[in-house]
């Protein structure tokens, strides 16, 4: 996102896809109902407006990067909070019941799922995309550097 114009965050390709304010927006409301009292609520909290997520609603880059930090540090605290019996309880989500770790992996799958949307979102609304890994054509140079790098021994 730091790569983007301001006016990119809220760039569609057509009026079925969505911004990356969209999906930030959908990622923050996710994430504070799914962290939010994560062992002692059900994570599809009933404060949650999932369809209003997908409703224009953030206006400026600040506001995202406000709702962006939120939900992160809501999963954060709760991830911290957790302690090694916590793995063994069942938590709910839509009423469904999930282990701790099996509700952490579905957010695993979930979260990874739209940042890779933002990051193509942002390769075709970008004018001069910085590579996040390898840039095309250069894995022979990267992989020669890191062969050079010392190896840690354990």
């Amino acid at each position: 996102m730091a790569q983007l114009k301001d006016e990119d965050l809220f760039w569609v390709y057509n009026e079925e896809c969505n911004s990356i304010a969209i999906i930030v927006q959908h990622l923050w409301g996710n994430m504070l109902s799914r962290w939010t009292d994560f062992l002692t609520t059900d994570g599809e909290k009933e404060w949650r407006n999932r369809d209003l997520e997908f409703e224009s609603v953030i206006n400026t880059k600040d506001e995202l990067m406000e709702k962006w930090n939120a939900g992160w540090q809501c999963m954060f605290d709760a991830l911290d909070s957790l302690k090694p019996e916590d793995c063994e309880k069942t938590v709910y989500i839509r009423s469904e019941p999930h282990s701790v770790v099996d509700a952490i992996n579905r957010q695993l799958a979930h979260v990874p799922y739209h940042i890779g949307q933002i990051v193509f979102i942002g390769k075709m609304a970008a004018s001069n995309w910085i590579a996040l890994t390898i840039p095309k054509g250069q894995s022979k140079a990267f992989n020669a550097a890191m062969t050079k790098k010392p190896t840690s021994k354990f």
